[in-house]
């Protein structure tokens, strides 16, 4: 029967069936919805996003509030603070608890007493009734004032709660926060106590602001992307990393939100998904986080950096997301916008003080001024014939009508009831100096208050200078600002595979154990394969992939490696001429097929090598024993030809039948060596051309790194390299010829000295130190321009004015070794020596891609016969015109070579 009945009629719908009676059915759809939204309004006003007024959400505002009501200055049992919340907060005993413990390990608003646990290695706060807590100076300072506080009825009525607390301060930015609502979250990062204020002050002062994240964590952030905080923003955090030897690294810290417990296990899960590899990880945190880190033998310490900040909890990403409650909706802000909001706000609870102490202040002054007039003009003797109460104030009011053009406003009966309750004792012992004092030390400060409420951004700004002072010391920023490089997961995965290619069947894989082994490999590679036909793809690694058959090339694909180069001789198909080519495989789209040759049916390479440093090459044709031609084998240079795309067709080599192509010898790298550049910023080599140029790199040279502390080092030039860009003075190609001149202070002597020596020592990834092992000795100074001069300010006597001389530092020493302490600086005292910069800076000459440059045609008498034979790879002498063979006296003919 119900079917029969339109959805509309389900409204008021009602029948009988049988004896029983089935009543007005109610649609729930609207109910559904009508709770819905109740309940989502519900979780983000009162539990999940905090209010822009005081920053904090209602369970940590309750809390703050049950612990003044509880305030004496001691130490209260967490148990009785959850208790006392409990009345105003109806959530139970557990989600306080939990709250309280998160505000007191912000190190803020509450002192803290006992286990509170850790939030670096995740351990959790001992039970609540085993720690105490009580409100910080800070808080009693900023939070709390009940004149300037909006107050409610708690939820069973019994007590008044507040509003939003008075905060006079960016609280919400100091703490940060982080919440989950129904259809929305916030994620709003802490920032530095100190940068905070500073930047209120700046707001105050109409300066521009630009607030970053500071965690308590430590660590380093990348704010490239952080847009202030605004929603679609993102931050990188990472952990600080010490490579301590070639065995070892030291994680010092943890990146925000994650623990050294969760750090550890994701470095574990990482090593036995054979993305690292490590001996074994090690955790010593105690007062700090100390997580060693052991590596095998032969495993690069750089590269594995690179490969926990890829693969590991060592690097975490972050989206802020700056959503708060302005009047009871929410707003996705950004946090500059937060903090000018905040600071408005603090000067408006600043001004509204200022008012009410003024009014405080103007009462007393009228009721010390009245009380004066009362006393020592003896109007309270005129009462003593009184009979009624509406007479004795009567007396008072006609008694004070002479003086009342003296007062600042009306006397009202309430202010005559006070007169009349002053006692005889106090009447008796009246001061009327001492009255005169007090109302002139109150006029004083009413001035004061009227000067500060005229000037209230300057009464403002004195405030935050005040709070800076006051609470500051201990608050620096802990979260190094960085810019890091973007680590490719690829390039710094480890070799767990093993690539294996199956050359006739056409399959490449690190699942064909019984085929051809090819290289070492990861799990996260591409993979080039080029078959006899000119075809080639490039595919993601797999346990087995089919690529064409007749396979003659496979190997790792390295996108965008312009000195990767392959050097190619094939034959095409319809004219059956062969050609040569030499080209680099960039620009790809994986898994599709493309062909290096014409692409006519029945063409094939003849030969083909990969060449990791664009070497070039000489390989001998061999042509076919029946082709006309009569030279039957010639050498072939690859160095002539340019290095050009994938899909050039390349130059002719011969028109006869070729039978086999054997490579005769290596040559040298066309493209030269690497050019290297040094990032500043990120403390990374590049081949990018960002930061400081080094120099063009070959095989065997290095890099010379000279420290603040003293000492130098040579390193390769191996892009994975990591520098401490905050403790390196100088970085470049290393010369073994060049002198370097340093300027340090003898911590034995007590003296400045100048020494000028060379790098003797060849060891690679080594410091060697050459200062002096006494305490106290520093570098002041270093240099390696070939004439350096220094700018030494001394002073002979302390009665005498400090003097400025500039010295020329190569004619100040020779060159002696590395170990010398050098010659003494000055006889006097020595104040600052700064080395004068007279050198520039090397740039980068301009690389071509080929050595070889295609020359004009130029006219050559050559024999009827010179096609062929310069198909055949004949030379010739362009003085004498002559061929080496063969020896008959040929016809001349005009004939341009190129």
């Amino acid at each position: 029967m119900l079917n029969d009945i339109d959805n509309e009629d389900l409204l008021s719908a009602s029948f009988e069936e049988g004896d029983e009676k089935i009543h007005t059915i109610t649609a729930v759809d609207g109910l559904y919805q009508n709770w819905f939204l109740d309940y989502a309004s519900y979780v983000i006003l009162e539990r999940a996003v905090p209010a822009i007024e005081d920053g904090l959400k209602p369970v940590q505002r309750r809390i703050l509030h049950a612990m003044k009501e509880m305030d004496d200055g001691r130490f209260n049992k967490v148990a009785n603070v959850i208790g006392q919340t409990m009345q105003y907060h109806p959530h139970g005993d557990a989600s306080i608890g939990d709250a309280i413990v998160n505000l007191g390990q912000k190190d803020l608003l509450i002192e803290t007493q006992g286990n509170w646990g850790d939030v670096r290695t995740g351990d959790s706060a001992a039970a609540a009734r085993y720690i105490e807590a009580r409100l910080s100076k800070f808080a009693l300072d900023v939070v709390y004032n009940p004149d300037t506080t909006v107050w409610q009825a708690s939820y069973d009525g019994r007590k008044n709660e507040p509003v939003t607390l008075p905060v006079k301060f960016p609280l919400l930015l100091a703490q940060g926060v982080e919440g989950i609502a129904v259809g929305l979250s916030t994620k709003i990062m802490p920032h530095n106590f100190k940068e905070l204020i500073k930047a209120s002050i700046d707001v105050l002062k109409n300066k521009p602001t630009q607030l970053f994240p500071d965690f308590p964590t430590g660590g380093m952030v990348d704010v490239t992307d952080y847009k202030g905080g605004a929603r679609g923003s993102r931050i990188r955090i990472r952990a600080t990393i010490e490579k301590v030897d070639k065995s070892l690294l030291i994680i010092r810290d943890v990146p925000y939100g994650t623990t050294t417990t969760a750090l550890m296990e994701s470095i574990v899960k990482a090593s036995e998904n054979n993305k690292i590899k490590i001996k074994k990880v090690i955790d010593n945190t105690a007062a700090n986080v100390e997580i060693h880190v052991q590596l095998p033998p032969g495993v690069s310490p750089d590269l594995t950096i690179d490969a926990l900040y890829a693969f590991t909890d060592c690097e975490v990403s972050m989206s802020p997301n700056t959503c708060v409650i302005i009047e009871d909706k929410p707003h996705f802000l950004a946090v500059d916008d937060v903090l000018k909001i905040s600071t408005k706000k603090t000067v408006d609870l600043l001004q509204r003080e200022l008012e009410i102490k003024l009014a405080d202040l103007e009462h007393k002054w009228h009721m010390s001024s009245l009380e004066k007039i009362f006393i020592e003009n003896r109007i309270y003797r005129d009462i003593e014939e009184c009979e009624t109460w509406e007479d004795v104030l009567l007396t008072i009011d006609k008694g004070l009508d002479p003086y009342k053009l003296l007062l600042r406003r009306e006397v009202t009966q309430e202010d005559i009831v006070r007169l009349t309750e002053i006692r005889i004792k106090r009447i008796s012992k009246f001061d009327a100096f001492k009255a005169d004092e007090y109302i002139k030390k109150l006029e004083e400060e009413m001035e004061e208050t009227k000067d500060n409420l005229a000037n209230i951004v300057r009464f403002a700004i004195a405030y935050f200078e005040n709070l800076l002072k006051k609470y500051g010391a201990g608050r620096d920023r802990k979260t190094q600002i960085r810019t890091f490089d973007v680590v490719s997961a690829q390039k710094v995965a480890i070799a767990n595979q093993k690539l294996y290619v199956n050359r006739n069947d056409g399959f490449v894989g690190y699942g064909l154990k019984k085929d051809e082994f090819v290289t070492d490999c990861s799990d996260m590679d591409d993979i080039i394969a080029i078959t006899k036909d000119g075809k080639f793809r490039v595919t993601r690694i797999a346990e087995k992939t089919f690529v064409g058959k007749d396979i003659i090339y496979a190997g790792i694909y390295s996108k965008n490696d312009e000195h990767m180069v392959y050097n190619m001789i094939y034959v095409d198909g319809q004219s059956g001429i062969s050609y040569a080519k030499r080209f680099s495989v960039n620009g790809i789209t994986r898994d599709k097929e493309y062909d290096l040759t014409k692409g006519s049916k029945g063409s094939k390479v003849h030969y083909l090598t990969a060449n990791p440093n664009s070497e070039s090459e000489i390989v001998t044709v061999n042509l076919s024993p029946a082709s006309t031609a009569r030279v039957k084998a010639f050498d072939y240079d690859f160095a002539e030809l340019m290095i050009k795309g994938k899909g050039s067709m390349g130059n002719m080599v011969t028109k006869y039948p070729v039978k086999k192509v054997v490579q005769k010898s290596r040559g040298e790298s066309t493209l030269g060596g690497r050019e290297i550049y040094y990032d500043e910023v990120i403390g990374r080599l590049n081949t990018e051309s960002r930061g400081r140029y080094l120099g063009s790199f070959n095989t065997d040279d290095t890099i010379l790194v000279l420290y603040k502390d003293g000492s130098y080092e040579q390193t390769s030039f191996e892009l994975t390299n990591h520098y401490d860009v905050a403790n390196i003075e100088i970085i470049e190609k290393f010369d073994a010829e060049k002198v370097i001149t340093a300027v340090h202070y003898d911590g034995e002597n007590k003296n400045y000295y100048v020494k000028r020596f060379r790098i003797e020592t060849s060891t690679v990834g080594k410091k060697f130190s050459y200062l002096s092992d006494s305490k106290g000795s520093k570098l002041i100074a270093i240099s390696t321009q070939t004439e350096p001069m220094a700018e030494v300010k001394s002073q002979k006597d302390k009665k005498s004015d400090k003097e400025t001389e500039t010295i020329i530092l190569s004619a100040f020493i020779d060159v002696k070794g590395w170990k010398a302490t050098g010659n003494k600086l000055n006889y006097f005292k020595v104040h600052s020596v700064q080395i004068l910069n007279t050198e520039e800076t090397p740039q980068p000459e301009p690389i071509a891609k080929s050595t070889k440059k295609v020359p004009k045609p130029i006219p050559v008498s050559l024999p009827e016969n010179a096609e062929g034979i310069l198909e055949q790879g004949v030379t010739y002498s362009l003085e004498t015109s002559k061929t080496t063979q063969p020896e008959e006296k040929p016809k001349k003919k005009q004939l341009n070579l190129f």
